[in-house]
Parts: structure tokens; sequence; C-alpha cells
């Protein structure tokens, strides 16, 4: 019994020291690369009107409260709000990189080393879209980081952040490249790497390294449900930062190549109404008027195969590779439409910080007649004139009912349909005769005007 125990205890301690050997030993990335990496905090202050001093502090429900509220004399009351991040040094005269949100608004920022220099820093430039900041302190001979290629990044891959999660210097956690290329809500130009590394509020900003001790991105955001840290963390892949550096360095702002079209996902029931061999591409749903696009002759149900000899294998591929190519640039871009490729060429235009949204949909269309569209189980109206001028479209028709085969789809009341796959529908006369010619069981696609938008609903077609 003794020897059975001892020999346990021994196959205990073999197999802990064989896994040991295996688990990452991140002590020599930190001892070498830790200095680089900043504390980053920002003073904003706060300006809020206040009462002069000498009047009277008042209740709200007295009745000269209105009379001081309004005649009295105000001055302002300042605040200071202070906010904490991370950073890392990318050149050794004090050029510093870290989060557009760290910085913002901020009146006041401070850079503090490992060594516990402290240093007034500026912002050299920032660009909110990428959610990338360029700051420099009156500093030289510092420590700064090795740049990698986020491309060699594999998923499953053993990553490090450096950083100041709730202000506490120098914290190192790591963990494992969950998946690359990720899009999230309102970041189109970002492929973020997702990590499982633990990242929390302070982290912003901070060095995602590799297991050679290269910065391959910067830790930006969680998703959360509490605050804080729940096993999802994005980083901004560092070629993508970098570029957007060049740029802040050279001329103070980013730009950003634009074609003017709204696009969709293309998923299987999509690509069997446009005859399209895979799910790949990105859908046209819609094409601003005297755009790069207009202007080559792309059109709604279009499907953009490839932009500038570069794959567009999902929907969100394509404002990235957009947004990297140069205004002014003249590109080839490879379409499937009805069945076939077709390469035009454009010339890109430029992405503008502010985009002027589209007319919402407006009345109810009281003063046309409802009628049904056999095959769809639809209850829909045309236009009147009031809706086309609102809408900006020569008709349609207006969804105001959806039973039938349509209910089985996301289509929705108040929806205004435009079109069958590229054939534009104006009466429901015309809907009706369309549908008729289409084989039951197939798929088609209808273009609908949501909201301050286009998207194409596919449905099944019934039997007759």
């Amino acid at each position: 019994m003794l020897k059975r125990l001892v020999f346990l205890l021994l196959f205990g301690l073999f197999m802990q020291s064989v896994i040991a050997k295996d688990l990452p030993d991140f002590t020599e990335l930190v001892e070498k690369q830790g200095a680089a990496v900043v504390n980053i905090s920002t003073t904003q202050i706060i300006r809020t009107p206040q009462l002069f001093p000498g009047n009277p502090n008042l209740p709200e429900n007295d009745p000269f409260y209105e009379f001081f509220h309004h005649f009295a004399p105000q001055v302002p009351r300042e605040q200071e709000s202070q906010s904490l991040g991370s950073g890392f040094i990318i050149s050794a005269d004090g050029y510093i990189l870290t989060n557009a949100h760290v910085v913002d608004h901020a009146d006041q920022i401070t850079v503090r080393l490992t060594d516990k220099r402290e240093f007034k820093a500026k912002v050299i430039g920032a660009d909110k879209r990428s959610d990338v900041a360029l700051l420099k302190i009156d500093a030289t001979g510092l420590p700064k980081v090795v740049l990698g290629n986020p491309e060699l990044l594999k998923v499953g891959e053993w990553v490090l952040a450096i950083g100041s999660p709730f202000g506490f210097d120098s914290s190192v956690t790591a963990g494992i490249v969950s998946a690359k290329g990720r899009s999230l809500p309102q970041e189109n130009f970002v492929p973020f790497i997702q990590t499982d590394v633990a990242i929390n509020p302070g982290n912003s900003g901070g060095p995602l390294f590799n297991m050679k001790g290269e910065v391959v991105g910067i830790n930006s955001q969680i998703y959360s449900r509490s605050g804080g840290y729940m096993g999802l963390s994005f980083s901004i892949p560092i070629d993508v930062a970098m570029d957007v550096v060049n740029q802040l360095r050279t001329s103070g702002k980013v730009t950003r190549g634009r074609i003017g079209v709204s696009i969709q996902e293309v998923t299987r029931e999509l690509a069997d109404s446009f005859g399209l061999p895979k799910a790949t591409g990105a859908l046209i749903s819609g094409v601003e008027k005297s755009s790069p696009a207009d202007k080559a002759g792309i059109l709604a149900s279009d499907v953009i195969l490839k932009f500038d000899g570069k794959t567009v294998t999902s929907s969100v591929d394509l404002p990235r590779i957009v947004a990297v190519t140069k205004p002014g640039d003249k590109v080839f871009v490879q379409l499937w439409r009805k069945g076939n490729t077709l390469d035009v060429s454009l010339v890109v235009g430029e992405l503008q910080e502010t985009v002027k949204k589209q007319k919402t949909q407006g009345a109810n269309g009281d003063d046309a007649s409802s009628q049904s569209v056999l095959r769809l189980g639809l209850t829909v109206s045309e236009l009147n004139d009031d809706q086309k001028n609102e809408l900006q479209v020569e008709g349609g028709l207006l969804v105001e009912d959806v039973k039938g085969a349509a209910a089985r789809s996301e289509l929705q009341s108040g929806d205004v349909i435009l079109a069958i796959g590229n054939i534009e529908v104006r009466t429901v006369a015309q809907f009706n005769d369309v549908l008729k010619k289409i084989a039951s069981g197939r798929v088609v696609a209808l273009l609908v005007r949501r909201n301050d938008g286009t998207v194409y609903v596919p449905i099944r077609l019934d039997e007759k």
C-alpha cells in the first residue's frame, strides 16, 4: 500500500513537471517589453452654469425660483473628470500609441513610465473610426516596443496583454487568440482580433503581444454585461493602427475610400435567388446617386466578388478593402450580375466624417386602396405621390400585412418593396405578373426600403 502511494505521488509530480513544461513562460517577454508600456491619465474640465453665489438658494417649488433661475446672472462652475488608460511607446523620441477614446475631450494628458517619471503629452492626431490616437511626450532615449505582423497570428496562439486595469500599473494577463477578422457593431473598418485575455477598464490602449514579444494589436474593447471582463476581448491589429499613425503624422488626418453603396450579407437563400453558385461576396442593396459606384454602372442586386484584385468573401470585407484604398485611385471591380461575372472600373471617392442620411419613410398611404399579392400572402398598397417624394423613388409597394410565405421571411409591415431581384415594381398588378412567371419552390429576393436604408429579403415561393 505504501509503495502504491509513493508511486502515485511520484507520478503526480512527474505529470506536473510535464504540464509545466508545456505551458508558456512569459517572464522574459515581460522583462524585455514591459518598460515600453505606459500609464495614461487624463483630466477633463467640465463647465456647468451656476446661479451667482449671492442669490438665495431656493427650492424648485418656491414662487421666486423661476425668476432667479431665468434672470439672475450665472457663472460657470468647473469640475474635473479624470480617467485612466494605457499606451505604449513606438519610438525612442516619445511617440506613444493608445486608443482615441482614452484621450477624447481631455484637457490634460499625463503619461507615467514604469520608472515613475511623468510627462505631459500632446495629441498629434486621433481617429475615432479606428479608435487610434498618437501622442507625443518631450523625451528621448525611451524604451520602445517591437511591432509584429497580425496576419501571421493563428487562432489558438498564446498572446499577452500589459496595461493598467483599474489603475493598477503594469498588470500582465495572458490568453489565446479566439478569432480573427471580427466585425463589431458600428466598427466596419477594423478587423478585430478576438482573444480571451482578461481586459478591463484601464487596459484600453495597451499592447497585445505575441510570444515573440512583438506587438500585434491595441487592446480596445470588451464584450460585457457587467462592465467587467467576460472572456471576450477585442484588439485593433497593429498594421491597421500604424496605417492610421502614418497618415496622422504626415497630414494630421485620416482619409478613407468610399464608393457609395449599401450592402448586406449574401445568405444561401439570396445566393440561390441570384443564381450565385455559393454564398459569397457583398450584395448591393442600394446605390447612391452620382456616387463612384453609380458612375461605374453598378446596380442594386449586383454582388461584388472582388475589389481591386482582393477577394470579397463576406460583406464585412468590402468596407475595409474600400476604406484602405486611396481616394482618386482607379480600381477594377468584379461583379456577379444575372448569372454571369462582369468587370467594371471606378474611381474611388473619399469618405467624409458626416454622411447625409436618407429620408425616412413617411405617410401611411391612406389614400391608396390595399390589395393582395397572391403568391406571397401580402397585403400592400401602391405609394402615393407624397410617399414617393418622401422616399425619393418613382414607385413601390407599401407592406401593410404579412401572411403566407412572406410571414416566414424577414419582411415587415411598413417595409416598401422596390424590386424583385433587379426588376423594379411600381404596381400590384405588375408585381403579381412577375411572380406568376417564377416557378414554385424558387427563392426570390425582394429589394425593400426599411427606415433609412435598403435591404434584400429572400422569400421562397409557395405552390400556386
